[in-house]
């Protein structure tokens, strides 16, 4: 069972590699066999963000993904639903852009110091916003087009880099991150979904994933 820590302090509690769900591209027997092959290479969280699951599907697909988590030593983060994430012993909730007011009544509802809180930004005002309402961290993009979003118009790495640097918030990379993009953001932290759910070899992804990320703080 991974180590657990007080979040409090002000420490960069980042993951430094952390694998998104999406069970309606990537899902069966075929999905768990993925993530396991990933946690084994070295992803050190997952985030399940599977909105379209009703509470009885979601709780039984986090428990699943708890233990795997939990044999590799790695985290298990839950998307808004902080009931399920709390059923499930998660190591932290994550909101959409949309509901970063709502973190500080889920920090006091969840009570617990060990549970991280990070949201989704796609701008400065939200970073901004996040940080001001105790976010541990942020998952900032997209920085490249990405397959999950069509049509959203990314960031790119300029504009990334100066919004990730803009406020005091440890910020992790998100869209459109592969192993051939991933050394042009290689000073943070990322978050994938296709570039691992949709490999033939994850855990070789997951290598050239990691190769460049930053010293964990």
């Amino acid at each position: 069972m991974p180590a657990h820590h007080d979040f409090t302090g002000g420490l960069d509690i980042r993951p430094r590699l952390l694998l998104i769900t999406d069970h309606t591209r990537y899902s069966g027997e075929a999905f768990f066999v993925s993530v396991e092959a990933a946690l084994k290479g070295g992803v050190d969280a997952v985030l399940v963000r599977e909105k379209q699951m009703d509470s009885a599907r979601l709780l039984a697909f986090c428990s699943r993904l708890r233990e795997l988590t939990n044999h590799y030593r790695a985290r298990l983060l839950v998307h808004t639903q902080a009931d399920v994430a709390k059923a499930v012993g998660a190591d932290g909730v994550h909101v959409a852009s949309n509901a970063i007011a709502e973190l500080p009544a889920m920090r006091r509802w969840l009570n617990n110091p060990n549970m991280t809180l990070s949201a989704s930004c796609h701008g400065v005002a939200q970073l901004q916003t996040a940080a001001d309402a105790g976010a541990d961290f942020a998952l900032l993009s997209p920085v490249f087009p990405t397959t999950s979003h069509p049509g959203v118009p990314n960031l790119g790495v300029e504009k990334f880099l100066q919004l990730a640097a803009s406020v005091e918030l440890p910020v992790i990379a998100l869209g459109g991150i592969t192993p051939e993009n991933r050394a042009e953001v290689s000073e943070y932290p990322v978050a994938v979904i296709g570039a691992l759910l949709g490999a033939e070899d994850p855990a070789g992804a997951v290598r050239r994933l990691r190769t460049g990320t930053v010293a964990a703080g």
